[in-house]
């Protein structure tokens, strides 16, 4: 994605190098700027080739940080 066609922060994007779905958060350098959905350690993604997450797409990634949070409270 171009700098003028970059997401809004937060919205869910696919990263197809890493094969996951995060938050845009905003962009660093060439780089923007994922965090997993739920939380956890950001990640650097090519701008150019995030795209918009699809409804598989988020459901897939809000169904595993349910389930990391249900195994973090066992």
């Amino acid at each position: 994605m171009e700098a003028e066609t970059a997401p809004e922060r937060g919205a869910l994007v696919y990263d197809p190098v890493t094969q996951r779905v995060g938050e845009y958060r905003d962009t660093t350098g060439p780089y923007a700027m994922l965090r997993p959905v739920g939380g956890g350690r950001e990640w650097q993604a090519d701008p150019e080739r995030i795209r918009p997450a699809t409804a598989d797409e988020r459901l897939a990634a809000a169904l595993k940080a349910a389930n990391r949070r249900s195994e973090k409270a066992l």
